[in-house]
């Protein structure tokens, strides 16, 4: 993943301290959508530096793109998604 993907995502989904979905998320951090429910998690910025989370974001770019208005959608499953989280803190 090129750095011009990682900032254009960023930009998309960075909250700076603004509301994302009409919710707050907090700063440094941005809310993706999981799973086949889309289940809402607000994570870290931090995660972006790790190898595995820019493996997910690839998926997600090869199979949604990031320049659609639904959010940043993130295709695997909800338990996977938990572990890989759980496991970068």
């Amino acid at each position: 993943m090129g750095k011009a993907t990682i900032k254009q995502m960023l930009k998309r989904c960075s909250s700076l301290g603004r509301k994302q979905g009409g919710l707050d998320v907090p700063r440094g951090h941005f809310a993706v959508y999981v799973g086949e429910k889309r289940s809402r998690f607000v994570v870290p910025i931090s995660y972006l530096a790790h190898p595995e989370f820019q493996h997910l974001l690839r998926q997600a770019e090869e199979e949604f793109g990031f320049d659609h208005e639904r959010g940043l959608t993130i295709p695997c499953e909800e338990v996977v998604f938990r572990s890989l989280t759980a496991a970068l803190h």
